[in-house]
């Protein structure tokens, strides 16, 4: 597979995506040598924090293979993948991720940062002790819809 063409296509994807007013930021999901899901960083033009990139190029495979498998699939990114991107990469189980510019490339050359890149350490933390607190409060009925997953994925 000729990872260099679908890197420097998401390259100029992106590039142009910063001409009609969005982030700098593309991707695409391939198979077999074809293009299944594309997108491009629409955060601040549509005011969605989600609207990354690889999270549209994700949706967009999925749905047309109608499957959360993406596993026989390589995700080309112009730029490393965000935790949240990455996460979405785990649940639709991605065979690969390939990417340009690198987190650490973008702010030396460029001095570009992204004001959540401070609190990726924060995921070390304890739980409670996060930037944003995550606190357990359990409820007498917590396990229901994952009881109710269960017996669906059993009839």
């Amino acid at each position: 597979m000729n990872h260099e063409k679908w890197l420097k296509h998401t390259v100029e994807m992106a590039t142009e995506n910063v001409s009609n007013g969005g982030g700098p930021f593309a991707a695409v999901i391939v198979k077999d040598g074809v293009i299944i899901g594309s997108g491009t960083n629409l955060v601040e033009s549509a005011c969605d924090p989600s609207a990354h990139a690889e999270l549209l190029a994700i949706k967009e495979a999925c749905a047309k293979l109608q499957s959360l498998d993406l596993s026989d699939c390589v995700l080309y990114a112009s730029g490393e993948p965000c935790p949240m991107c990455l996460g979405a990469a785990y649940w639709a189980t991605v065979g690969k991720i390939l990417y340009a510019c690198s987190k650490q490339d973008a702010y030396e050359e460029t001095g570009f940062t992204n004001p959540v890149q401070a609190f990726f350490p924060d995921q070390e933390l304890q739980p409670e002790e996060r930037f944003i607190p995550f606190i357990q409060q359990k409820t007498a009925d917590a396990l229901q819809p994952f009881l109710a997953w269960q017996k669906r994925l059993s009839n």
